[in-house]
């Protein structure tokens, strides 16, 4: 066999848990197993765990935002991978630490640590002679016939486009929530804009350390004390201190302000042979060329395969774009399509997939999104039961294959997804009073079935004391 080369080649970007999700269904297929596919990861970082791997902010931006107190916001049964579920008696909603632990798990109990080379950049990925010529940082340039990106989407910070914050950014009286970590002395008066998990949990930290929290996010009513207060959208910075909020509302004397505004998608290993990062010019026609709005890649078949003229869409995937979803079992099943495409590109119906995406344009224009803008911030966000449609036809799709199984969402995925907020301020009035251990302890040593008995029981617990405290309310 001296000599013998894979029949395909296949490069991942990336070993967070859409990498290790890629690597772990290729090194499962017949392919891998039989040497004619090869694939190889490329990390930048010392270890697996992408954006769970905790790293104080010291780059410019740093190289994750996971704050000290982070932990997650979907119980650990649901986000978990299909093919491999948390120890029994975690914490249902697990700080970080024990979900980097769990992805460390995976990668060792399938054996994909050989697979990737740590400590390794990818620096650049172009399209060349129907192959991919991939640069790293240790200075070589490999070829390969499929790239996989899988690098993450919470690195690039995005400043808000709103009149006078450069201003605060450059004198250093704000900064984004990337470089947040714990809640320190930062001022009488802060003011934290956004309204995502992250702006949720720092605005609550901030109140242990400042006289008064300002919390700005859109749609929110003004209301609260002198001690905390939430307001409307941010509209203008001052330099003096003030800000101007949505209702003619203005606060001054602000003496800092962290912007939990949220990332913008960046592949910078790409030139704009590959992807054009500016604006979309329309949604209703496809363009001949691949676009990074920084708020969604465009157009994509599948929301993974990229449809434009320059290189074949089976060549290249994107994992782990949509949001508003679980992101483990949704990249899971990605990669089952891609495995699929990467076997047999035919499978790839690309007119058919590009009349789903002008539909969908069409589909969010009636829904008043009109402009490439608007469109653009929302492309990927999946309401209702999108996401499960969405993974439940992937599966099917990898399925057709016969080297996949067709796996469904199952119903208690879906009404534990709707129920989160619920579980989880019940979780933590739990874990407030001590409590929170006597109600994992054990559970999920005889399967997935314990913790879905145990969730329904926190979920009916919560219910009863919604109950009791609406009674004890009235009768006062």
């Amino acid at each position: 066999m001296h000599g013998f080369q894979p029949k395909k080649r296949i490069c991942v970007i990336g070993a967070g848990a859409s990498g290790l999700a890629a690597l772990k269904v290729i090194s499962d297929t017949s392919h891998f197993k039989s040497s004619t596919w090869s694939v190889t990861a490329f990390e930048s970082r010392e270890s697996v765990g992408g954006i769970w791997s905790a790293a104080p902010p010291t780059s410019d931006p740093p190289l994750t935002p996971l704050y000290d107190s982070l932990t997650t916001n979907l119980p650990h049964p649901i986000m978990a991978f299909t093919s491999h579920s948390f120890p029994p008696s975690t914490s249902l909603f697990p700080p970080a630490k024990v979900v980097l632990d769990y992805l460390k798990s995976f990668a060792h109990r399938f054996d994909l640590l050989p697979l990737i080379r740590f400590n390794t950049t990818v620096t650049s990925a172009k399209w060349d002679n129907a192959r991919w010529l991939v640069s790293t940082s240790t200075r070589e340039i490999l070829a390969f016939d499929h790239v996989i990106v899988a690098n993450g989407h919470y690195r690039l910070p995005r400043i808000p486009n709103i009149p006078g914050v450069d201003h605060w950014l450059r004198t250093r009286k704000a900064s984004h929530s990337a470089w947040y970590r714990s809640p320190q002395a930062l001022g009488h008066k802060v003011l934290v804009v956004g309204g995502g998990p992250s702006g949720q949990d720092i605005a609550a930290e901030m109140r242990s350390c400042a006289t008064t929290v300002i919390h700005s996010y859109t749609g929110a009513t003004s209301e609260g004390d002198e001690h905390f207060k939430r307001v409307g959208r941010a509209l203008r910075f001052y330099d003096d201190g003030r800000v101007l909020f949505e209702g003619d509302v203005v606060e001054d004397e602000i003496d800092y302000c962290i912007l939990a505004t949220g990332y913008k998608f960046d592949f910078p290993f790409f030139d704009s042979d590959v992807i054009r990062t500016e604006q979309v010019p329309s949604h209703s026609t496809l363009p001949s060329d691949l676009y990074n709005s920084t708020y969604h890649v465009f157009p994509l078949a599948k929301f993974i395969f990229p449809l434009q003229s320059h290189y074949p869409a089976s060549t290249l995937a994107f994992m782990g774009l949509p949001f508003k979803v679980v992101p483990m079992p949704l990249v899971e099943a990605q990669a089952y399509t891609i495995v699929r495409v990467f076997s047999d590109p035919s499978s790839l119906n690309e007119q058919e997939e590009a009349q789903k995406v002008i539909a969908r344009s069409q589909l969010l224009a009636r829904q008043g999104a009109s402009t490439s803008t608007e469109q653009a911030k929302i492309w990927l966000r999946f309401e209702g039961i999108e996401q499960w449609d969405y993974r439940d036809n992937l599966f099917a799709f990898a399925a057709q294959s016969g080297d996949c199984p067709a796996v469904k969402v199952r119903r208690w995925e879906r009404t534990m997804y709707l129920g989160k907020k619920v579980l989880r301020d019940a979780w933590r009035d739990l874990e407030s009073r001590g409590k929170a251990h006597e109600w994992v302890e054990g559970v999920g040593e005889n399967g997935i079935e314990e913790w879905v008995e145990m969730m329904e029981r926190l979920l009916k617990h919560a219910k009863e004391g919604e109950k009791s405290f609406l009674r004890e309310a009235s009768a006062t």
